[in-house]
C-alpha cells in the first residue's frame, strides 16, 4: 500500500518508519536537510530506535520536499505537522495541517487523510465541513519524545476515528488502525474506533492528566521544601498505594515540551461555557511552580529580592545546565528550565548557559558556553532540571529538585 506522511518531526518520522516495514511510504517535509538525512538512512531527531531502524532495517521509505507528487497516488495521507498554541486566539494554530489538506485533496481527491497532529475538540468535523468532504479522519498519538518509535512498536492503545454515522469512513479508520498494529511488535493491544470528537478529547484529556500528575508531585515537593520535610519519603509513602503507583512522580521545574503546555491550554479553551476549576488549576500550577523554583534559586545563591531590585554581597552568576525538556532529547521548546531562566534574568541577575546543541553564542541575552569546565568555573550556582553525572564534581553548587535521576 502507498502511504504518504507529511512532517518529519517526532510523530511523523516514527509513524513513517513504523508503516514502511510493510508498506511503500513517502515522507514529505519542507526541510531539505531532514529529507536528505532520512534518504541517507540517518535520523534528523534524537531517538535511538529510529536511528537503529533507519540504519539497520530494510525499510520501504523515501523522503521528499515535493508534496504534490508525493500525494498523487497515496491511499492514506498521514498529517503530522506542528500545531502550536496561539495565545492570542486561545486556539491551536492549525495552518500547517490545513496547508497539507489543501495540497493533498487537490493532488488526490480519492485519498484518505489521517490527522495525527494534536487538534482542538471538534476540529475534524469542522474541517470536513469546510472542505465539503468526509475523507479526513483523526488518529491521536501517544508518544514520548525520544521514545517515539518505541511507543509505536509497543503501543498502549491504538485509536482511529471518523465522523459519527459514516460507515465507510469507520471502515477506513479500522484499516488505518490495522496498518499501525501490523507494524507494532506488541500485538496484544486494544484498538478503539470511535467518533472524531471523542478521539480528540481522549488526546487532550490524556495529556492534561499527565500534566496534572506532574503538577501534583511538584506541589507535594513545594510543600515538603517549605516545611523542611523529606520529599522522597512522602512520595514513597503516597505511591505505595497501588491506586496511585510508584511512577511518573519525580519532581521537576514544571511540565514542558511539545505537547503538555499547549494541550492543557487548548483543553482549558475547549471548556468555554463548561463549568470547571481543575483544568485551569493544572495550567496555573505550572506557572506557580516556576515562580517558586526561581525564588528558591535566588535564595540559595544568596540573592535578596527587594522592591528596589536585587541585593547580594557579591556578584552572582547563575548557570543553567542544558535547555532540553528531558533527558535523551534535543527539544528546547517550552522546556521548564527556560521559564526559570527568564524569571531569574528578569530580576537582573547574570545568567550563563551550557548548551552544546545550541548553534549560537547568545540565547535571548544569556551567554552560551560550550566548554563544560569553563561553565562550571564561571557559575556560582548551577541549575539543572535533571541530574547529570557530568556535574558530580561540582555537586555542592548544583540546584535541582530531581530525586530519582530519571524523567
Amino acid at each position: 500500500m502507498k502511504i504518504t506522511v507529511a512532517g518529519l518531526g517526532y510523530v511523523g518520522l516514527s509513524i513513517a518508519v513504523l508503516l514502511s516495514q510493510h508498506n511503500e511510504v513517502t515522507a514529505v517535509d519542507i526541510s531539505e536537510d531532514r529529507v536528505n538525512l532520512v534518504n541517507n538512512k540517518k535520523s534528523p531527531i534524537v531517538d535511538a530506535e529510529i536511528e537503529d531502524f533507519l540504519a539497520n532495517h530494510d525499510l520501504n521509505l523515501k523522503a521528499t520536499t515535493d508534496a504534490s507528487t508525493a500525494y498523487n497516488d497515496a491511499e492514506f495521507v498521514v498529517i503530522a505537522t506542528p500545531t502550536n498554541y496561539d495565545t492570542e486566539a486561545n486556539y491551536f494554530d492549525t495552518s500547517a495541517v490545513e496547508s497539507v489538506i489543501d495540497i493533498a485533496l487537490k493532488a488526490n481527491p480519492n485519498s484518505i487523510l489521517v490527522i495525527k497532529s494534536t487538534i482542538p475538540v471538534g476540529y475534524t468535523r469542522e474541517i470536513n465541513e469546510r472542505y465539503n468532504t468526509d475523507r479526513i479522519l483523526f488518529s491521536p498519538e501517544f508518544l514520548r519524545e525520544g521514545k517515539a518509535l518505541y511507543d509505536n512498536l509497543y503501543p498502549s492503545r491504538i485509536i482511529a476515528s471518523a465522523l459519527k454515522g459514516n460507515e465507510q469512513r469507520h471502515k477506513d479508520a479500522e484499516k488505518f488502525a490495522s496498518l499501525i498494529k501490523e507494524g507494532a511488535i506488541k500485538q496484544d493491544v486494544e484498538v478503539l474506533i470511535i467518533d472524531t470528537n471523542e478521539a480528540e478529547s481522549v488526546k487532550l484529556f490524556s495529556n492534561t492528566y499527565l500534566a496534572l500528575r506532574i503538577s501534583y508531585f511538584n506541589e507535594l515537593d513545594t510543600f515538603c521544601d517549605e516545611r523542611g520535610l523529606e520529599t522522597a519519603q512522602v512520595i514513597r509513602g503516597v505511591c505505595l498505594d497501588p491506586r496511585i503507583g510508584d511512577f511518573y512522580n519525580n519532581p521537576s521545574f514544571g511540565y514542558g515540551g511539545y505537547c503538555l503546555p499547549k494541550d492543557t491550554k487548548q483543553l482549558k479553551a475547549n471548556y468555554k461555557n463548561v463549568p470547571e476549576t481543575l483544568i485551569s488549576a493544572v495550567v496555573d500550577s505550572n506557572s506557580v511552580r516556576k515562580d517558586y523554583i526561581a525564588d528558591r534559586i535566588l535564595a540559595k545563591a544568596g540573592v535578596e529580592v527587594t522592591e528596589y531590585g536585587v541585593k547580594s554581597d557579591k556578584k552572582v552568576v547563575i548557570g543553567f545546565y542544558r535547555l532540553t525538556m528531558k533527558m535523551g532529547s534535543d527539544n528546547f521548546r517550552a522546556s521548564s528550565i527556560q521559564g526559570i531562566m527568564k524569571r531569574i534574568k528578569a530580576k537582573g541577575v547574570e545568567t550563563v548557559l551550557y548548551e552544546p546543541a545550541f548553534p549560537g553564542d547568545d540565547f535571548y541575552g544569556t551567554k552560551v558556553i560550550k566548554d563544560l569546565d569553563e561553565f562550571k568555573k564561571i557559575s556560582d550556582l548551577i541549575v539543572v532540571n535533571r541530574h547529570s553525572s557530568k556535574l558530580e564534581d561540582v555537586a555542592d553548587k548544583v540546584y535541582t529538585r530531581d530525586l530519582y535521576a530519571r524523567d
